[in-house]
């Protein structure tokens, strides 16, 4: 039997796809979500084949959430984006359903996914990629996975971000997250004006330093509030003095 879920925060959409499954026996519906927080929880416990889901939800967006499953399932969006703004993740995207969408629109987006179950998972892993498709709130925060609980870091209490392995580390003034994104990532989506790339495997928030001191030879470290030394590389520093006006 192949399981399915539903995450969308309006009933009415998942009661529509829900019928619509009812055209195929072989799949069940394992749960439905109103949040992506309950969307991590059930794709955790059911482990689902295939799920529809929701961009824009309460709480967290549906790439948020995407962001936080180690290996996500197959994804069907249903979405009230218009059609030219989901042209940035059409290719990777298994499908789309713009709302309010029919029942062959439906059936279409389920021949195509029911031929391409074998496919390579990389596919999602490309869409997770892709700066287009990043949503506004994205900006101002960080979603990160702790245990069983989901963490929304605002973007301010950012001090700096350090690379670390397949992952990065996330400080803020009193905590450490881990974070499978990488430093070219977040140095090409957060603000240039507030976050630098001073050394292969630090940024820092310029809104958090204190002071930048002479190290040895001919190198620099910043201090930030939190007591935290970071060093800066040549070109680091170069940047750092370019942000600074100094």
């Amino acid at each position: 039997m192949i399981r399915a879920v539903l995450i969308d925060d309006e009933p009415l959409a998942r009661s529509i796809v829900a019928e619509y499954l009812q055209s195929y026996p072989e799949i069940s519906i394992a749960q439905e979500c109103n949040d992506g927080f309950e969307g991590v929880k059930a794709i955790a416990q059911h482990k689902p084949d295939l799920i529809f889901l929701d961009i824009q939800m309460p709480k967290i967006n549906g790439f948020e959430m995407l962001e936080l499953i180690e290996q996500p399932p197959s994804v069907i969006f249903t979405t009230a984006f218009d059609e030219y703004a989901m042209k940035a993740f059409e290719a990777h995207a298994i499908d789309y359903l713009l709302k309010p969408f029919s029942k062959e629109r439906f059936d279409k987006a389920m021949q195509k996914w029911l031929s391409q179950r074998q496919q390579n998972p990389a596919q999602q892993k490309s869409l997770l990629q892709s700066d287009d498709i990043r949503q506004p709130e994205e900006k101002n925060r960080i979603v990160v996975r702790e245990g069983g609980n989901i963490r929304i870091i605002p973007i301010n209490e950012v001090q700096y971000i350090e690379a670390y392995d397949d992952y990065v580390k996330i400080y803020t003034a009193k905590e450490m997250f881990l974070k499978k994104k990488t430093m070219s990532f977040y140095e090409q989506n957060l603000d240039a004006s507030q976050f630098v790339r001073v050394h292969r495997s630090y940024i820092l928030q310029v809104s958090h330093l204190t002071r930048i001191e002479p190290h040895e030879k001919d190198t620099h470290v910043a201090l930030l509030k939190s007591g935290a030394k970071i060093p800066l590389s040549r070109s680091g520093y170069t940047k750092m003095k370019s942000v600074l006006g100094i």
